[in-house]
């Protein structure tokens, strides 16, 4: 194997360049944005102080994850969640020790048993053999299982926070596969001790920095966009703009809607969507403050409000002072709405509704959004969402080879699709099948591009 092109520069992509290049093998990878990182991105909020306009958390089943952050010289900070809860989930805000809402107990008792009860019947390894039907949407089971008003009031908050979907955009073996491949319903929904027990500090946006630096040279070529991949019998040729790249094997490692949108010859290769097939629908909204201005109240910063648009906020503050950071989360059909207003409208929605479950809170010294609704090379956050029928069709082919065309992708991935740790995994996984069938060679290597 001489050389391997990599379409893409989050962190599939990059996972998967560090190990070729580690092999020997001469890569290059190939990204459409004018940064690295993909679906995370950093924000400074103040003089050296990062947050994640993107992808953020981890606990400590992500361990791929943190033998990366271990490896490249990064460290962890722990999500500070101390205090009181804020809900607003009817005309009062009530305020209360813990995450759990104000809701009828038995009526979201309700909710979350049927939602084990989904996910103990799923086959994580091979989600479209399950035994739950794959021809409704998730909007369909609330309303053939949920009897209160109170669990279908909460659950399309829930959906919304897991996984940035509205109830009608997911089918419900996709919504049941998520919870699982995420380490369950309780994991995934935890902070101290699950998976959003932690976060990178300064930003996760430093882990592709950091890869994309180790490639070193030209290695990572941005503001190049792959609209075509030709396999003959002899090279494959990638063409992105004006160039052509000439190379035995290709590592396609962006969201699933943009590696549809490459011309593949002579073709076909599997889709990687169908026309229900939705994006994640997330935009996330970063208040900045001088300090933490909640906690004096004895807040921790968690919210939850029905009305929105904020559908739910928590404390990214950076450790040891800098700034006051209040994230919050638009998702599912409010995020489709939000990202639609104008920055000033944005601005006004959030801070009046930071003021409402926060009194006393101040203007914001800041204010940072990042649309991904509208965000093109990504096409939606956190991840695609499959639709009904979509894992009949795109599952058993999901991670399958298309001859030298390899997939990769955090929706590539059975083990924590979606998340990070996905990504990684998947980025390993594609470099140890190119490395499987070929011993590289150091040797007489073609030009990189011509």
């Amino acid at each position: 194997m001489n050389r391997v092109v990599v379409i893409g520069a989050g962190l599939a992509g990059l996972t998967a360049a560090a190990d070729l290049r580690h092999a020997g093998v001469d890569v290059i990878v190939l990204e459409a944005r004018d940064r690295v990182g993909g679906r995370t991105h950093g924000v400074e909020v103040a003089p050296g102080a990062w947050i994640d306009g993107g992808a953020a958390y981890l606990g400590d089943r992500h361990t791929d994850l943190a033998k990366m952050i271990a490896d490249l010289g990064l460290k962890t900070t722990p999500t500070t969640m101390e205090g009181r809860s804020s809900f607003v989930l009817g005309p009062e805000r009530i305020v209360r020790e813990g995450r759990f809402p104000p809701l009828n107990a038995v009526a979201l008792g309700e909710l979350f048993d049927g939602l084990d009860d989904l996910v103990r019947r799923v086959r994580p390894q091979a989600p479209w053999q399950s035994d739950i039907p794959d021809d409704e949407t998730a909007a369909d089971w609330a309303v053939r299982t949920l009897t209160h008003p109170d669990a279908r009031t909460f659950f399309p908050l829930f959906l919304g926070e897991m996984m940035a979907a509205d109830p009608a955009d997911v089918s419900v073996l996709h919504m049941a596969f998520y919870l699982s491949s995420g380490g369950g319903l309780r994991y995934l929904n935890a902070f101290e001790g699950g998976a959003q027990d932690s976060r990178v500090d300064g930003g996760a946006h430093q882990l592709c920095e950091r890869l994309a630096a180790e490639l070193g040279g030209d290695a990572v070529r941005l503001d190049s966009p792959v609209h075509a991949v030709e396999q003959t019998t002899g090279p494959v040729t990638v063409h992105a703009g004006g160039s052509a790249y000439a190379c035995d094997a290709v590592v396609v490692a962006v969201p699933p809607a943009l590696a549809d949108e490459i011309t593949y010859q002579p073709g076909p290769v599997a889709r990687r969507t169908t026309g229900r097939t939705a994006p994640g629908r997330a935009v996330k909204v970063h208040l900045i403050y001088p300090e933490p201005l909640w906690r004096e109240q004895g807040l921790s910063g968690w919210s939850v409000n029905a009305a929105g648009p904020l559908l739910s906020t928590v404390d990214d503050s950076p450790v040891g002072g800098g700034a006051g950071v209040l994230t919050g989360f638009v998702t599912g059909r409010a995020a489709t709405r939000y990202a639609a207003l104008t920055p000033e409208e944005q601005r006004r929605e959030a801070i009046a509704q930071a003021s409402a479950i926060f009194p006393g809170l101040p203007a914001p010294t800041g204010f940072h959004v990042t649309n991904w609704v509208r965000e093109t090379y990504s096409r939606g956050c956190y991840a695609a969402l499959f639709g009904p029928g979509d894992w009949r069709v795109l599952g058993p082919r999901l991670s399958t080879p298309d001859g030298r065309i390899h997939w990769a992708g955090a929706e590539t991935s059975t083990e924590f699709f979606g998340l990070m740790e996905g990504a990684i995994r998947s980025g390993h996984r594609a470099a140890a099948r190119i490395l499987a069938h070929t011993e590289p060679s150091r040797n007489q290597q073609p030009p990189l591009s011509s």
